[in-house]
């Protein structure tokens, strides 16, 4: 068994794959027309080949937006990207405009800071220890 898709919650699928490629270099793997929306993933060029980060339309499923509002107020990330430098990651993307709540911070096996991703998600960007 394999994880192959991994969804998050957006508002808007075209600004979410806007968000992805151009600012955080994610590559569009999939735009196809899908039940009544589309069926938008992106690639990662350094993740594991064959994962794919889907994006489910919020106005898909009502409850979905207060579920998606509910983590984000209470500082919960949806997703963790990892990265072998945050400092340089963390730079690079607060100079593309990204918002961050605080710095990246020491965590034990970790060191971690989340973004708002613009689509009404907290992203946890990880780096772990060597």
């Amino acid at each position: 068994m394999q994880i192959r898709f991994a969804s998050i919650l957006v508002e808007d699928l075209d600004h979410a794959l806007r968000f992805c490629t151009a600012t955080l270099g994610f590559r569009k793997m999939a735009d196809l027309p899908f039940e009544q929306s589309r069926w938008v993933t992106v690639v990662s060029p350094d993740g594991i080949e064959g994962v794919e980060l889907q994006f489910r339309p919020v106005s898909a499923f009502p409850t979905a937006r207060t579920y998606q509002k509910a983590l984000f107020d209470a500082g919960i990330p949806i997703a963790g990207f990892i990265t072998r430098d945050i400092g340089a990651e963390f730079q690079r993307l607060a100079t593309l405009g990204v918002r961050f709540r605080g710095k990246p911070e020491s965590m034990g096996p970790i060191t971690a800071v989340l973004f708002d991703d613009t689509c009404g998600n907290l992203i946890n960007l990880v780096q772990p220890a060597v």
